[in-house]
């Protein structure tokens, strides 16, 4: 068996303790109902959800159960139930056709692709507590007795939520991705998490482990030395970083704004809370998702108004609706595309459903009128996802400008948008680098794919060439270029960015007392360095290696 197990660290931290493996025994009891009973039990299901997502704490969890929700009452999954279940009369048999018609269900979102192959989860989810309620057997529990290093393959949302914390050391996910659902709740937790390491799920029940979630690796060692090394490291990492509100400056006076990632009210708080010196990047697309209906310009401007009135004196950056791809909504994007990746997707939309994109950039403007109507200001900035070329650009900015906002900017996130950044921004005011993204077009991998996640990593020195490239093309024109994707929660990253020319970075709210940390030790002469080690490189591994040891002992 291998020493060591490597992952996608989505949670920094250090833990060490014995492996305690979450393994679901799926019940084969035959099931006799009629048509009436499976609705019925359906019907307990989306009740039982409902009431979890009443009680849980965290908000990511609830907005994933509310789906669940919406998911089990689906009317198409209810009639499908119902054809099938009606080839007979009497009590049948159902598991089979129960597992027939759900597996029918999952190849249609898999077939859709992005965001909604990923709600195969939850489906799963579905059918087995509706084989639950069928069965009449108790649901299976998560029962900890000791401080472990949890190992999960097929942990729910909710599961997730309501994990004992103080039983739980770290959290291993292996066939989970970065983005997938009980990641996104996992993030919420404030413990070590790794996801996507299948090979993982071979460590024995017992097995004591030392868990590096920053480095995404897995070690099987009980060498206290060893753990208390990487403790100290993190530690290090960690300590000093304030929530303080104000300018962030290198050791050399250089300012380097930190500002915050967002997706909703309650986020904007935690910001605030974490010393966000403004708002890099609203993602709007989050009020969109979850719903069968888009939301009217009424409702968008009550949402708006209430995260631009707590950012008054700073500065908020807005991206208009980035749908398609692993984010597609059914009202907006109905057709099935071959590669959504490389389809309709951000300011595409405007070629199939153009209006949308119009009724959000007006509802923008006439929140931005209600907030600035007195004099403490927000400085409102709108963005543009998936601009790959000048005439993108200058229509989004023409638009925008027409409806009232000034302050322009683009997302640079293809390998066109980098090479053409120089003839893009003169029609803009500022740009950001969507790492994510800039991955996944510049490798020509996937996001959602974790056999190659390797591809996915922004210590990729080609996708460091193309930051180097569009902030130069930045820096020679005068414009700002931030970092938005959450890449910059690194702080390694962090310093190769400014290194590179970036001038601002945004990040998890969470992440900006360790990068303020880390960063402001730093000169600019030291993350120059860093950034020409690691554009040097031949691999993301070299060039992590690299700039770690170049930066683990700063004497500057």
């Amino acid at each position: 068996m291998a020493t060591s197990f490597k992952g996608n660290g989505i949670v920094p931290g250090v833990a060490m303790g014995p492996v305690h493996r979450v393994l679901k025994t799926l019940t084969q009891s035959p099931i006799v109902a009629d048509s009436a009973q499976v609705l019925a039990a359906l019907d307990r299901v989306a009740l039982d959800i409902e009431l979890q997502a009443k009680t849980v704490k965290i908000d990511s969890a609830k907005t994933i159960l509310d789906a669940q929700v919406l998911m089990a009452r689906d009317p198409m999954l209810i009639d499908a139930l119902s054809i099938a279940m009606s080839t007979d009369a009497k009590l049948l048999e159902v598991r089979a056709i129960l597992d027939e018609t759900f597996s029918k269900f999952k190849k249609a979102l898999t077939d859709i692709g992005g965001y909604f192959a990923a709600r195969t989860a939850d489906l799963d989810e579905i059918f087995s507590r509706l084989t639950t309620q069928l069965t009449g057997e108790p649901p299976q529990e998560i029962v900890l007795t000791r401080p472990s290093v949890v190992i999960a393959g097929d942990l729910s949302p909710a599961e997730t939520a309501m994990l004992d914390l103080k039983f739980v050391l770290a959290l291993l996910l292996p066939r989970s991705g970065p983005t997938s659902h009980t990641a996104i709740v996992a993030r919420s937790l404030g413990i070590p998490v790794i996801v996507g390491c299948d090979d993982i799920e071979t460590i024995a029940e017992g097995t004591e482990v030392i868990v590096n979630a920053r480095e995404g690796e897995v070690l099987l060692s009980s060498s206290d030395s060893q753990y208390l090394l990487l403790q100290q490291r993190e530690e290090k990492l960690r300590s000093g970083g304030s929530f303080r509100i104000g300018p962030c400056h290198l050791l050399d006076g250089a300012a380097v704004p930190l500002l915050a990632n967002i997706g909703n009210v309650s986020d904007v708080s935690v910001a605030v809370k974490f010393g966000a010196e403004g708002i890099g990047l609203f993602r709007t697309e989050l009020l969109f998702l979850e719903r069968e209906d888009e939301p009217s310009i009424d409702e968008q401007v009550q949402l708006y108004v209430q995260i631009f009135e707590q950012m008054k004196g700073l500065n908020i950056v807005v991206r208009t609706l980035d749908a398609g791809s692993d984010k597609p909504i059914p009202f907006v994007l109905a057709t099935h595309e071959q590669n959504p990746a490389l389809g309709i997707r951000g300011w595409r939309l405007t070629r199939t459903n153009n209006e949308i994109i119009s009724r959000q950039i007006l509802a923008i403007a006439q929140a931005s009128k209600i907030v600035n109507a007195g004099e403490d200001l927000v400085n409102i900035q709108v963005m543009a996802p998936m601009i790959s070329s000048p005439a993108e650009a200058k229509d989004f900015a023409l638009r925008v400008r027409a409806a009232g906002l000034q302050q322009v900017g683009v997302m640079i996130e293809t390998p066109a948008a980098v090479l053409h950044a120089d003839k893009i921004l003169p029609e803009v005011d500022f740009a950001s680098l969507g790492t994510n993204d800039l991955c996944q077009y510049v490798m020509a991998a996937d996001r959602l794919d974790t056999r190659i996640a390797d591809f996915s990593d922004p210590w990729q020195p080609a996708v460091l060439m193309a930051v180097s490239i569009a902030a130069e093309s930045a820096r020679k024109l005068g414009k700002p270029m931030g970092v938005c994707g959450e890449a910059a929660s690194n702080p390694y990253l962090a310093a190769v960015f400014i290194g590179l020319g970036c001038t601002s970075l945004s990040m998890s709210p969470f992440s900006i007392p360790e990068v303020r940390n880390f960063i402001e030790r730093l000169t600019m002469v030291a993350c120059r360095e860093a950034a020409v080690a690691a554009l040097s490189s031949v691999s993301e591994t070299q060039a992590e290696e690299r700039v770690r040891n170049l930066l683990s002992h700063p004497d500057n």
